[in-house]
């Protein structure tokens, strides 16, 4: 499946503007999640085995998670399982509703397997997912894994303001998923990264703790803090009893570009993502599986194509690991692929448990 993916649909749907495939695809996807023979087909065609992990009170049929950004409305919550994913993050959303940048906003860097984005928290906002949300449970398509939800910061709402902003969102959804990212770390809404600052940070964490204490809340974090900068997000996140770190967001930095298109892309503005960011994020994964002794839940995410990226992010100390360019890369068959190669390789090396690989490297 994937091959068919890489060699026959993939050069179409890229003669195409980025994000207007991304749209096709999501509302593709919408429909046929509302048709009773597609769900079950995709599910035969792209499903992946069990891999099972445990954490922060979750049971997850798989370590493979489809990461924030990919449906930001809720449009497509049953068709993540069947297309393999062990877990889905859905968002980020806002409290208020927000069109983004302006556009063009999308931009593959193809040879480099990356893409740059400045899309700004596009969302119909908290109260419209929370609408979406309660709409799959009545139709009884509420999948079997675990959702999450990662919350941003509204472009109109003033930095002071940040923790009720967030608070607001998290009040409006709690209930609707198993766990909450707090994102302070896109790159695409101005001056958001400022709260990742320890007493600006400390105030948000405060804030959702006192509306909710017991819903599993991680956070997100840049690829670009140093590290003085994680440990201080480290000692939040003891501090205020999160469930875990999810490491990391796009990246402003960029690569020596390989050929004049990448060189091209990297000079627009906004994260990038896919695997130039792999190393970085790996790099961070291992630093903070070190300094929290492990005591720190990790969700991996950045660069991770194959079963070896996953395994390299899974022994530097991530439980669980997410993709997002690599499915407009690889294709729908890309959970699936990620979480047999584990498998393959854990019996090859005598492994028993995902439990028992993590941080090994």
């Amino acid at each position: 499946m994937g091959s068919f993916y890489r060699h026959c649909l993939r050069p179409l749907l890229f003669l195409q503007d980025s994000e207007a495939v991304h749209n096709r695809v999501l509302r593709g996807l919408s429909v046929s999640a509302r048709l009773p023979v597609l769900p079950l087909l995709a599910d035969a065609c792209y499903g992946a085995p069990d891999l099972p992990v445990a954490l922060a009170g979750l049971k997850f049929p798989n370590p493979v998670g489809l990461a924030a950004g990919m449906d930001k409305a809720a449009a497509a919550v049953p068709m993540w399982e069947r297309l393999g994913f062990g877990f889905a993050e859905l968002g980020g959303v806002t409290r208020h509703a927000q069109t983004g940048n302006d556009t063009p906003r999308m931009f593959r860097a193809v040879t480099d397997r990356a893409l740059v984005n400045r899309m700004g928290f596009n969302n119909p906002g908290a109260e419209a997912m929370a609408e979406a949300l309660r709409g799959w449970r009545k139709r009884e398509q509420w999948p079997m894994h675990p959702i999450g939800i990662n919350l941003g910061k509204s472009k109109v709402t003033p930095l002071e303001e940040a923790a009720d902003d967030y608070a607001f969102s998290f009040r409006t959804l709690q209930g609707l998923a198993d766990f909450f990212v707090v994102n302070v770390s896109s790159p695409n809404t101005p001056n958001l990264r400022e709260l990742q600052d320890k007493s600006a940070l400390a105030e948000i964490l405060k804030t959702l703790r006192a509306v909710n204490a017991a819903v599993p809340l991680f956070i997100k974090i840049a690829p670009d803090l140093s590290t003085e900068a994680i440990d201080d997000v480290l000692d939040l996140a003891t501090t205020h009893s999160l469930a875990g770190i999810v490491a990391t967001n796009t990246t402003i930095e960029r690569p020596s570009p390989t050929d004049a298109q990448c060189k091209r892309i990297y000079a627009e503005t906004g994260g990038l993502s896919g695997v130039p960011l792999r190393a970085r994020s790996t790099e961070i994964i291992a630093h903070i599986y070190k300094n929290t002794k492990g005591a720190l839940p990790i969700i991996g995410v950045g660069g991770i194509f194959t079963a070896d990226d996953a395994w390299e992010k899974i022994t530097a100390g991530a439980s669980l690991v997410q993709v997002y360019t690599a499915l407009v890369y690889e294709g729908p068959s890309i959970a699936a692929n990620i979480v047999r190669g584990l498998k393959a390789r854990m019996e090859k090396e005598g492994v028993r448990s995902l439990d028992d690989l993590v941080g090994k490297a």
